[in-house]
Parts: C-alpha cells; structure tokens; sequence
C-alpha cells in the first residue's frame, strides 16, 4: 500500500519538476531527501520514501530526469532491457541540475528541521556530491554509488556512511570501494554479502538481510544527527 503522493518541486534554477512525497508517521524527526537509482521514480524508490515516513522522516524523492524525460519510469523487473536509456539520462542530467533539483527539495524540507540525504546507486553518489556540496545537509547515507571513487576529492560536509555489496559486479571491492575508504579513512564503509542494488525489491539482487541492516544503519545515523 502506498502512503505517499506526487508534488511539484521547484529547483533552485527556477525548473518545476515532480517529486513523491512521503508524511512523517508519528513525531517527525527531520527531512530525508530520497535520491533515485537510473530508472526514475519506481516502485522501489517510492517504498524506500514510505519506510523513511514509517520511520518518522518525512520523505520527499525528487524525479531527477524531468527535463530530459518527464514521468520515465524503470519499474525493477525491466532494469535490464533499459539499462542503456537510463545510464543516458543519468550522464546527460549533469551534476549542476542534480544539485538544483536536490537542493530545490532541501530548501523546502529544511523549514522545518534537519534534512537527511540517502541514495540508491546514482542516487548514491549523488547523495556523496550533495553531501560535499549542499551546505546544510545533516547527514548522507550512500547506497552503492558508483561514481563515488571518482569523486573522493570532494568531501562530504556531514556525516556519511558508504554502503556495497561484495558481490557488485559493478563497483569492485579492490580498485573502485578500497579507493572510497583509503581516501576517507573516517567515513564508514559496510559491506555486505550481496550484489549491486540489494535494496531493491522484485530484482534478483535483492538481499533482505542487507537491505535490511543498511536500512538500520541509516536510521540510526539520521536519528543521531
């Protein structure tokens, strides 16, 4: 069952643009910006914001290929026949329209108290770039970003925690992971005995034991900010 509903965003240059948004159950605790993979605003991102509102953030995850492709939609079973597509709209997007749409939902959930920021594989490493460059943000959690060995340079701002699978064929432990903790020594790096995009539902990666501890870890990174 769905708890949320769409919205409209504006980002921080100005371009309107749609977004799930997710209340808070219960006493909010703060703002999670919910970042998602290539293939849009699927069922597995929009259940990710749902758990944050069940968990007492409220969520709000930002449809990020709106001016390329407005409403493009991968939902888990069909990744693989449109992966090519999506890897286009996400290399096209460009980080300076990723930063104004993410900081466009900040502005926004900021009003009311801290904002968290996670991600799922590009959204991963976006939530490490708007992590480094968001002033403001409180705290990162980095789902299996792949990007993010090519942005070590940049630091992020708060506090971050780095989640992988031993198993992604993706995002090699030796050569791309190994180079995120040599040069951050001081921001967590969990492992976990999985493949890329565990947390994803219905997909053949999915681990539920991991999805389920990363999770853990997030919240409670987010409760103690």
């Amino acid at each position: 069952m769905t708890t949320g509903s769409m919205i409209r965003m504006t980002s921080r240059d100005g371009f309107e643009f749609d977004a799930y948004h997710v209340k808070a159950q219960g006493a909010r605790k703060g703002g999670v910006i919910v970042v998602q993979e290539i293939f849009g605003l699927s069922d597995h991102i929009k259940e990710m914001a749902e758990r944050f509102g069940a968990a007492g953030y409220e969520a709000i995850a930002p449809s990020m290929y709106d001016r390329a492709a407005p409403g493009f939609i991968v939902q888990p079973p069909d990744v693989m026949a449109n992966m090519a597509r999506s890897r286009d709209l996400a290399m096209g997007n460009g980080q300076d329209n990723a930063m104004n749409d993410i900081g466009g939902v900040f502005d926004v959930l900021s009003k009311s108290g801290k904002v968290c920021i996670t991600g799922y594989c590009y959204g991963g490493s976006m939530s490490w770039l708007a992590g480094a460059k968001i002033a403001g943000i409180a705290a990162a959690s980095c789902y299996y970003g792949g990007n993010i060995p090519q942005m070590i340079g940049m630091t992020p701002k708060c506090p971050t925690i780095c989640h992988f699978g031993a198993k992604d064929a993706h995002i090699p432990l030796v050569g791309a992971v190994d180079k995120i903790q040599a040069a951050h020594p001081d921001i967590p790096v969990h492992i976990y005995d999985a493949g890329h995009g565990f947390a994803r539902k219905n997909s053949s990666d999915y681990d539920a034991a991991s999805d389920k501890l990363a999770f853990e870890r997030t919240i409670t990174l987010f409760d103690g900010v």
